[in-house]
């Protein structure tokens, strides 16, 4: 009898402590968001957008618009400073607007190398922003690729693809990966980017799962296969610590998204000012395989 009534007594109290709590979202001025990257042997490629209200109703006109235009924008690898170009490409609903190298202006232009440290200026709104990334070594490397049958389902069209790393001694090697599947577009896996916390200094052997489109529903069953007649390419990149810091920050929120026993985190962007976004260096490795039928 005393363990009920001490039990009704701890309710009463839990109760008696609630509280209402009314958040008011932030209405500020839009922030600049910074999706900028520069890859070793490509021209650097930016886009610049301006944020939403979270609780916006987001459809293709205010994509379209979210676009921020003629910018001055600049980038510099410590002996040229190049001013970038607005292109727009036609997509379905409307265009997509990045920047990137100007021909008109070939002197100073240049293309990413292995090694070596970029600045990337941007004016937006009366205000400057600067983000600085580098393009690492290719320390650790993919040495092959091959494909595996799920099993048990031995006569399943799907297969699973499999590389073999190896990574150099020494920990702060940070790696994203990409796959294209056929004729499609490149598209990072569901979770990207990894360290070398437990694989230090080892060669192992690890399945790539296929990458992701997020702009349409999450796939369960059929996540991360490939087909038998496939032919696929696999992009692995070596980026620095804010890179790493960034997309895995930015893929557990995407992954948090309308769960609401997630735990908040923060984006960890490089750019500074308070602009959102980040600027990523791509040391990147290709290879190739045609899955056997």
């Amino acid at each position: 009898m005393f363990k009920q009534l001490y039990f009704i007594l701890i309710m009463l109290l839990l109760v008696s402590c609630e509280k209402d709590i009314n958040l008011v979202p932030d209405a500020t001025t839009p922030k600049l968001v910074v999706d900028a990257e520069i890859e070793n042997g490509l021209a650097p490629v930016v886009v610049l957008t301006q944020s939403t209200g979270y609780y916006s109703n987001i459809d293709s006109s205010v994509l379209n618009n979210s676009f921020i235009h003629n910018a001055p924008l600049t980038i510099s690898n410590g002996t040229k400073t190049h001013t970038l170009k607005e292109y727009k490409v036609p997509v379905k609903g409307g265009f997509i607007y990045y920047y990137s190298n100007d021909p008109a202006n070939a002197s100073t232009a240049f293309i990413g190398e292995l090694g070596k440290q970029y600045t990337l200026k941007v004016s937006y709104n009366n205000s400057n922003y600067t983000a600085i990334t580098q393009i690492p070594e290719l320390a650790k490397k993919m040495d092959s690729l091959w494909s595996l049958p799920i099993y048990p389902i031995a006569d399943s069209q799907q297969v699973k693809l499999m590389t073999k790393v190896s990574d150099p001694p020494g920990l702060g090697n940070y790696i994203r990966y990409f796959t294209k599947q056929n004729s499609e577009s490149f598209l990072p896996g569901q979770n990207s980017v990894f360290d070398d916390q437990v694989v230090d200094g080892k060669t192992y052997n690890v399945q790539v799962d296929r990458g992701v489109n997020r702009n349409l529903p999450r796939e369960r069953d059929n996540y991360g296969f490939f087909l038998k007649g496939d032919t696929v390419s696999v992009k692995f990149c070596n980026i620095n610590k804010a890179g790493y810091d960034f997309w895995r920050t930015w893929e557990f929120a995407f992954s948090s998204i309308g769960n609401p026993f997630s735990s908040p985190g923060k984006v960890l962007g490089n750019v500074d000012n308070g602009a959102l976004g980040a600027f990523t260096g791509y040391a990147a490795q290709y290879k190739s395989l045609i899955i056997p039928k």
